[in-house]
């Protein structure tokens, strides 16, 4: 085998999960809470939203929590439905406590910010864990090498396979 094969392969694995990101949403969900908007390039106030926006420390420690499963690592486990169940019921009772326990600090003032804070990271931990499930990330992954890999190897002259063959039909 090709010893550059190897490092191919790795190269293109770690490209992928490069682009597997997770986190990058709880940015987006930090500012959210906050009550801002993505407009020309930068996170900016949108005063519609912030008669229910949280205050930025309220913002960052319950993003903080999300996390916890917003990770490659976690998208690239392998995790069965109770487990997606049990972690998402947990972090969901946590934001909570934390919301109620801090109530003043988090800026809340009103029942339904208790209502959408619950339902955000609800959201995003269940559909986070749930790339994971029979590991749906990780076998999306290995078989996108494999196609690359098969690319790469036909555009080269192809394999030993496939050079057996030419030197047999040049014969």
């Amino acid at each position: 085998m090709n010893e550059d094969y190897g490092m191919i392969k790795q190269s293109e694995k770690a490209d992928l999960l490069d682009r597997i990101r997770p986190d990058a949403i709880v940015e987006v969900i930090q500012n959210k809470l906050m009550g801002k908007q993505f407009k020309n390039g930068e996170w900016v106030d949108n005063l519609e939203l912030k008669k229910r926006a949280l205050t930025e420390q309220g913002a960052f420690e319950i993003a903080n929590l999300m996390l916890s499963v917003s990770s490659q690592n976690v998208s690239i486990s392998k995790l069965k439905d109770d487990e997606i169940k049990k972690r998402t019921r947990e972090i969901v009772v946590t934001a909570q406590c934390m919301a109620l326990d801090n109530w003043r600090d988090y800026g809340i003032k009103h029942c339904d910010q208790l209502r959408f804070i619950h339902q955000i990271v609800m959201s995003n931990t269940l559909i986070t864990l749930k790339q994971s499930e029979g590991e749906g990330i990780r076998k999306l992954l290995m078989g996108t090498i494999q196609e690359q890999s098969l690319n790469q190897t036909a555009n080269n002259g192809g394999g030993m396979l496939s050079n057996l063959f030419r030197r047999n039909k040049d014969e």
